[in-house]
């Protein structure tokens, strides 16, 4: 009987939620490269399919004006640093994206899942999706109570 009482307790304690869990910004030095940098040729490929399309499809005032803009926008590389990840600028070097510092972070809700966006001094944005409802905590980490 005391037997199946001790495995009674495990088998409760462990299925019980957790309580709220702290989600920090990442140490960048610890950020891999997930994706490679789009080659030039590719860019020049992108920005003539493009902004070739239908006008009234894209928004050729801004993005299809200069070929520059448009590098800007589109020559990014994912990033990932434990549950973040990021599209970030591969004008950057690798370098510079790990001795970045965490500046701000923000939550955001898109339907049932909050977004958690952890601004750098480089101006570069590593985000996680979580379904807890998260709320700052300061100016590198977030609270996120169990559900």
């Amino acid at each position: 009987m005391l037997r199946r009482l001790s495995v009674l307790a495990i088998l409760l304690a462990t299925s019980l939620p957790a309580g709220a869990e702290t989600l920090a910004c990442p140490d960048m030095s610890t950020a891999v490269q997930a994706g490679s940098c789009p080659t030039k040729a590719e860019l020049e490929y992108g920005f003539d399919t493009y902004c070739a399309a239908d006008a009234r499809m894209m928004d050729k005032e801004t993005v299809c004006k200069d070929f520059e803009v448009y590098r800007a926008l589109k020559d990014t590389s994912l990033w990932e640093a434990g549950t973040f990840q990021g599209y970030l600028s591969c004008s950057l070097t690798p370098e510079r994206i790990r001795t970045a510092k965490p500046v701000s972070v923000a939550v955001g809700r898109a339907g049932t899942v909050q977004r958690v966006a952890c601004t750098y001094d480089n101006e570069t944005v590593m985000a996680a999706r979580t379904r807890a409802a998260c709320t700052p905590n300061g100016p590198a980490s977030v609270d996120c109570p169990a559900r």
